[in-house]
């Protein structure tokens, strides 16, 4: 591939080949010196449109471990704000011959734009509503190295899922392999249309209940345009994970969230710190799910 823009358009093969080279990837985390010269002399830059934490740290570190150069691109400081275009801001960046863009953007198909206009190596970090597949590959892999596997399993995504492109690459994703996917939140919150291989669900507990796994989401009140809960107290005395439905949970069942989580609205801080929550292992395998992702991309050349 030339570019990572979404899971829809990736194979089952490609995702596997991802998550063996993570591993791999993983293991030179592990090291005393925790860098490869494996993309020396090879520029990625990061182009953020939105804030982010997780996500703009955890490029930057899996580039640098690569030994790539890497330069950060601030909107606020930028020309941007003096009204130039994303395709002259794109333009400008390629005339440094750069080699990789991760783009964050508040626009969907924004990170497509980016990738039919370059001969760089394009990753979206998230755009609009659309896909963050970096997320779901960290995830995958995360639950692999619990679970040992994807296929067989039963994922409850719960929370504010129309609004999320996480849950919508997770979705991708887990739907190339054997899995039972169910929605579970609100019904302000859930899609009206789902696919067939997808169950729905707006009652926590009998969401929940025989999963394997369950990914938590952000209410992601920034994309909201109306009121979708009462209040995010009501939200987390009905939706929220906390004791009296982690009763409902399988003895080994894990607990996911892609951050930034709010505690006392998804979830309590006495689930988020338990030994049953894998969330600062998604954190740490980030890094090496994006190692290799950039290090499986292969500039076209003009």
């Amino acid at each position: 591939m030339k570019d990572l823009v979404g899971i829809k358009e990736i194979s089952r093969q490609e995702i596997e080949e991802i998550l063996n080279t993570a591993r791999a990837f993983k293991e030179v985390l592990t090291r005393d010196i925790k860098k490869v010269p494996t993309l020396r002399g090879k520029t990625a830059i990061n182009l953020f449109f939105e804030p982010s934490t997780r996500t703009r740290t955890s490029f930057e570190l899996a580039e640098k471990r690569l030994s790539l150069d890497v330069l950060n691109f601030s909107v606020s400081t930028s020309s941007v704000v003096k009204g130039e275009t994303l395709y002259d801001t794109l333009k400008t960046i390629e005339s440094y011959n750069v080699d990789y863009i991760v783009i964050r953007h508040s626009a969907s198909g924004a990170a497509k734009f980016v990738a039919d206009n370059t001969p760089a190596c394009v990753i979206n970090a998230g755009d609009g509503t659309n896909e963050h597949p970096t997320q779901a590959l960290l995830d995958a892999f995360s639950i692999v190295e619990v679970k040992g596997k994807l296929d067989g399993l039963k994922i409850a995504i719960v929370g504010d899922i129309i609004h999320s492109r996480v849950a919508r690459s997770n979705l991708y994703l887990l739907s190339k392999f054997d899995t039972e996917i169910t929605f579970v939140g609100p019904p302000t919150l859930l899609p009206s249309d789902v696919p067939s291989n997808v169950s729905i669900s707006y009652d926590l507990k009998k969401g929940i209940k025989d999963a394997d796994v369950v990914m938590l989401l952000r209410i992601q009140l920034e994309r909201q345009k109306g009121a979708f809960i009462p209040s995010l107290k009501e939200y987390f005395h009905v939706w929220g994970l906390k004791g009296d439905a982690f009763s409902y949970l399988k003895k080994d069942a894990i607990v996911m969230h892609p951050g930034p989580m709010n505690r006392g609205v998804e979830i309590s801080s006495e689930i988020a710190d338990s030994p049953r929550s894998i969330i600062l292992r998604q954190v740490t395998n980030g890094i090496a799910t994006r190692m290799a992702v950039i290090y499986l991309l292969t500039r076209r050349e003009v």
